[in-house]
């Protein structure tokens, strides 16, 4: 059974600040993404809960 994970996303206009836990709530990853590449990183084949 996978473990899923959250992907916290700071809205803003041009850049977006995605922070990632796991689902015990410790902290996997932060990234820093402009517009253009946010939606290509969030339809990853990963199972995982969106949180803005």
């Amino acid at each position: 059974m996978a473990q899923n994970k959250i992907i916290g996303i700071d809205l803003a206009k041009s850049i977006f600040f995605l922070f990632e836990i796991n689902h015990k709530g410790k902290n996997i990853s932060r990234k820093k993404l402009p517009r253009s590449k946010l939606l290509n990183y969030i339809a990853q084949p990963d199972e995982c809960i969106l949180s803005m």
